[in-house]
């Protein structure tokens, strides 16, 4: 009888934190307490003697203890059951959220790697154009390496022609020849007067030594282009009747340097080139007398041919 009692003690220490399993064994120490106290009952009811009396008084006691245990018992247990129906809930609805905010987990990871693959080809395929452009870049660069490079030689070969054409000229510049560079060209300005009389397009003894000297200079610089343009003031041709006005004087005054040279046989014919002006491409004012001496001019213009520079800007 002890031994139960220390069992149920047992129980009631543990009934709070009861388990599924721990609520099983105490409903079947339960069953078994109350079949004892029946067959107890049972044996009181038939062996109750005036000897006895006295004992049987003690188990009346002891049985209403263990009724009182008994009861006591089944509170708990039911307070038990009522703890583990409680706690199954809990636990049914954590699982359920759980299961629910794992699937909505697994559906954001799910979007969130996609998104992430999305931007790996994105960034694979950005990657892969600026390879491109840099490749396209550094090709660009070493073709605008090489332009810059023809150019600085271009620039440094007209300014050797500048200077030598000076050294020819040297006795002629400053009285009515000039002699500049710019833009990649030379300019050489010869005013008629050097050159030619008054309405004529004969060069005279000076102006063809000057042209003879340039020629010269001309025939050491081959792959140069010579452009010799005629120019006059605004005062209109009052001349034979050979010709009909300025622009016909500008032309026969810029063919008749052409002609001369084309004597010098180191000269290529195919780098020289005639145009008359007329009046139209001025240089100084036509109001004074200074000004229309100005104007009344021939401009030879050398420039460099610019093949190889043409190539490579097509191919930039």
């Amino acid at each position: 009888m002890k031994n139960l009692l220390i069992l149920f003690s047992c129980a009631l220490l543990f009934a709070s934190c009861v388990s599924s399993q721990v609520y099983e064994d105490l409903k079947d120490q339960n069953e078994t307490l109350r079949a004892e106290n029946e067959a107890l009952m049972a044996r009181l009811d038939g062996t109750e003697t005036s000897a006895d009396k006295y004992t049987v008084a003690n188990l009346r006691d002891e049985v209403a203890q263990l009724k009182a245990q008994k009861t006591q018992l089944e509170m708990d247990l039911a307070a038990t059951q009522g703890n583990l129906e409680r706690l199954q809930k809990s636990y049914d609805a954590l699982e359920a959220n759980s299961s629910g905010a794992l699937t909505e987990n697994l559906e954001l990871n799910r979007k969130l790697l996609k998104q992430l693959e999305e931007k790996e080809r994105a960034l694979a395929q950005e990657a892969e154009r600026l390879k491109q452009i840099e490749r396209k870049l550094r090709d660009r660069s070493a073709r605008v390496e090489e332009l810059e490079g023809i150019i600085a030689a271009k620039d440094a070969k007209m300014k050797a022609l500048k200077d030598a054409i000076s050294a020819a000229l040297t006795n002629f510049e400053g009285n009515g020849l000039t002699i500049e560079q710019r833009d990649g060209k030379v300019y050489v300005s010869m005013e008629n007067k050097l050159l030619f009389d008054s309405g004529s397009w004969s060069v005279n003894a000076q102006g063809r030594n000057m042209v003879q000297q340039l020629g010269t200079v001309l025939a050491q610089n081959p792959e140069i282009a010579v452009l010799i343009e005629g120019h006059t003031d605004n005062v209109p041709f009052g001349g034979n009747g050979n010709l009909k006005d300025n622009w016909d004087l500008s032309t026969k005054r810029a063919t008749a340097i052409v002609g001369i040279l084309t004597e010098n046989g180191q000269i290529p014919k195919e780098n020289l080139t005639a145009a008359g002006r007329g009046e139209y491409a001025p240089i100084a004012p036509n109001t004074t007398a200074e000004g229309k001496a100005k104007n009344r001019r021939i401009e030879v213009v050398l420039t460099p041919k610019l093949d190889e520079i043409n190539k490579l800007l097509n191919e930039i």
